[in-house]
């Protein structure tokens, strides 16, 4: 295995964002120094991951020497933002050609409420384009690599945020979610992955403009903690409204848990032994500290899948064909990848569906919803596959080919994004060869604190590997 860490015996050495700003804050050592060893570290592994979109560390050694962060729970902590989301001063380019290298003149609200938790942007992570795809790869630069192994996929669309958290280069970044972008790199590189429920923290105004909005902005982490913290200061920054508060989840719960337990893919097929090992392995773990399990069917129609690609495809087709009003006024669709131009064309074939496809999702939202009457939360593998091969996917390969890929790899996590539902990814399990591999739970919307009291349980009953412990 190719692996590839910055860890190394600097300031930050193998802390996570809580114990680097504990630090920062009892003099331990200065934002100046954590930034300059997070720069060190990026450095360090960029050339071999290309998981930097953009580079603003002059701004963040300024900030940091002028102490210009604000005074949240990750205080002067570096840390970067996906590039598709606004800072101001940033270019915001969404991974793709067709969106004009030009700085954002205002902040998006989400991006004031990251940087209220006291972070210090040190640029922008890659993203594929559009994050419609589940690798961040590219028909016209370097793919993203897995620091696991850099052979292998880092997954997607938080990819560049992905694998510099796992490689150690930062201790936090930016992620978001529309059909599982926060999970699938964190099950991929061996990481914590919250998505928080619908507007449980400042919806994006691409989400917002939808007719269903699937993106739930969060974050990639290392630890527990670092989730339930982020979680907990962006609450206190801005209340979601409509949402019972989360508050601060310091540690597991004593309540015993009745959870669901799906083995089956919504596209039908059979797990590859190591997602069903993995799988097992979990539930057996679940079982041995007193929660309960029980298998289920399938909690949504088997035509969940068609609707669900077909309200993706929308997506597309309106990047294709509105992204000057959506985007960029230079937006050029000439210079869009190959695979979002197949997914335009293929809403084209069957636009006419539109109405029903939205109208059985929110039915599916009313079928998943009701498994929560009887459970407390539903167990899965984050994916229905073992993390692929750079190339795979290859957004610049047969369009059919990899369309049909992706539906069978991304199998488990877009329900909880129709529905808005809360759903997270641990790194409780390994494949044969090593890699990480990613195991799923999710919650009924607004219960948040149920995933993260499980979570600290079970990281602290099976500690999650760590990199550099890798052989």
């Amino acid at each position: 295995m190719k692996h590839v860490h910055s860890f190394t015996e600097d300031v930050l050495a193998d802390l996570d964002a809580v114990g680097v700003a504990a630090a920062i804050a009892a003099g331990d050592f200065s934002a100046t120094e954590a930034v300059d060893a997070a720069l060190a570290r990026i450095d360090a592994v960029n050339p071999q991951l290309n998981a930097v979109a953009v580079d603003d560390r002059e701004r963040a050694r300024k900030r940091a020497a002028d102490e210009a962060y604000a005074p949240g729970v990750f205080a002067g902590v570096p840390s970067i933002i996906k590039n598709n989301t606004l800072f101001a001063g940033l270019p915001t380019r969404h991974g793709s050609a067709a969106v004009p290298e030009r700085a954002a003149a205002a902040s998006e609200p989400f991006t004031e409420q990251l940087l209220a938790t006291g972070v210090n942007l040190v640029g922008a992570s890659t993203l594929p384009a559009f994050g419609l795809t589940a690798t961040t790869e590219f028909v016209d630069r370097d793919p993203t690599r897995n620091p696991w192994d850099t052979d292998f996929s880092c997954g997607a669309s938080s990819g560049g945020s992905a694998a510099l958290v796992a490689a150690g280069a930062l201790p936090i970044a930016h992620a978001n979610d529309g059909g599982g972008s926060i999970r699938i790199p964190a099950a991929a590189c061996g990481l914590v992955g919250l998505k928080p429920t619908r507007n449980r923290v400042a919806p994006s105004p691409e989400g917002e403009s939808m007719p269903i909005d699937l993106i739930s902005n969060g974050v990639l982490t290392r630890s527990v903690r670092d989730t339930a913290y982020f979680l907990a200061d962006a609450e206190r920054f801005r209340p979601a409204p409509d949402l019972p508060p989360v508050g601060l989840v310091e540690g597991p719960s004593e309540r015993r848990l009745r959870i669901a337990m799906l083995t089956e893919p919504l596209t039908g097929q059979l797990l590859d032994p190591d997602t069903q090992r993995g799988l097992t392995e979990a539930a057996e773990l679940l079982e041995s500290l007193g929660h309960r399990t029980e298998f289920v069917p399938i909690p949504v129609e088997r035509d969940y899948v068609d609707q669900f690609t077909a309200y993706w495809a929308m997506l597309a087709f309106a990047l294709d064909r509105f992204g000057k009003r959506m985007i960029d006024k230079d937006f050029d669709r000439s210079q869009l990848d190959p695979f979002t131009r197949g997914l335009s064309r293929r809403f084209l074939r069957s636009f006419w569906r539109t109405p029903s496809v939205l109208r059985g999702l929110k039915k599916s939202t009313a079928q998943l919803r009701e498994t929560f009457t009887q459970f407390d939360a539903v167990l899965s593998p984050t994916l229905a596959h073992t993390t692929p091969e750079i190339g795979y996917l290859d957004p610049g390969g047969d369009f059919d080919e990899i369309f049909s890929r992706l539906t069978r790899y991304v199998a488990f996590t877009p329900a909880n994004n129709t529905s808005g539902t809360p759903a997270i990814s641990l790194p409780l399990a390994r494949t044969s060869t090593g890699l990480p591999l990613g195991i799923h739970f999710s919650a009924d919307l607004g219960d948040e604190r149920t995933l993260l009291e499980l979570a600290y349980e079970l990281e602290a009953a099976a500690p999650f590997a760590r990199i550099q412990d890798a052989v």
